[in-house]
């Protein structure tokens, strides 16, 4: 797996909307009840039942969203002492939830420091360019379509599960798709683990595309790490959407200018041919 610090493809415009998208993800996650105990996956009991209650209330379930009812009995948010021991108690729900909008209020959610660190790098790195190329209106609601298509395609094809969804990971897929259709050789600065964490320049279509064939992989049930916990099919769904999207962006985006003076990380010598990826 690689790890992308930084690409090399300057904007015309400042990405106001990804900035606020980073910021309005960070606040939430600031907010969410438990999050003191999240860096360690830890919490009092009556932490994580406010937890579970609350991401039950705004996270999407596939259940809710494919049948349209919402269950009989919630998480409260209260713990209580049952024939299993403490644990939390589970009651009709008090809220109004329409699950159309859950999917979202999902994209701000999320369930740990490195789940939200994670998407937010790769919004950060690959954002401001498709939002400097669509322009702030047209990056937000791409954004948003490619987050509703990634939460619709995964509670489809999960459509009796009542496991709750959370995350930006659907939307930011989308994202990468388009930047892979757009800049295919810009160069990403990225961390490749071999014994220690390696630097290299990369073109844009080698590091997005071996990241999609790794969640392709995963959400076809071929790996059995964690293909369990992580809604790979809606990253793979998210990517795809987005390269659907910005196909009619193409022909008008110039490719990316190329960087002068560094090769793998050391200034080149004059007359020194660089790799043509």
């Amino acid at each position: 797996m690689v790890i992308p610090v930084h690409d090399l493809n300057p904007t015309r415009r400042t990405p106001w909307v990804t900035y606020a998208l980073i910021a309005a993800n960070f606040v939430v996650f600031l907010l969410t009840p438990a999050v003191s105990g999240s860096a360690t996956g830890q919490g009092t009991l009556a932490q994580l039942c406010h937890l579970h209650a609350f991401t039950e209330q705004w996270a999407l379930v596939p259940r809710e969203l494919i049948h349209g009812r919402l269950p009989a009995l919630v998480p409260t948010g209260d713990t209580g002492v049952g024939v299993h021991g403490p644990g939390c108690v589970l009651g009709p729900p008090t809220y109004d939830k329409s699950p159309a909008l859950s999917v979202l209020s999902a994209m701000f959610l999320h369930g740990s420091w490195l789940h939200l660190l994670g998407n937010m790098l790769f919004l950060f790195i690959f954002g401001n360019n498709i939002e400097d190329r669509m322009g702030h209106i047209r990056f937000t609601l791409f954004y948003v379509a490619c987050g509703y298509a990634a939460g619709y395609g995964f509670a489809l094809l999960n459509a009796d599960s009542a496991q709750p969804l959370i995350g930006a990971s659907g939307a930011i897929a989308g994202v990468c798709g388009a930047y892979l259709v757009l800049y295919p050789r810009a160069r990403v600065w990225v961390l490749v683990p071999f014994l220690i964490f390696l630097p290299l320049r990369l073109p844009a279509w080698i590091v997005l595309g071996f990241w999609f064939v790794l969640q392709a992989f995963y959400s076809a049930g071929d790996a059995v790490s964690e293909a369990g916990t992580v809604a790979y099919t809606a990253h793979v769904v998210g990517f795809v959407v987005g390269m659907l999207l910005v196909l009619p962006l193409r022909p008008g985006t110039p490719p990316p200018p190329e960087p002068q003076g560094l090769l793998f990380g050391r200034r080149a010598r004059p007359g020194a041919q660089r790799p043509g990826w």
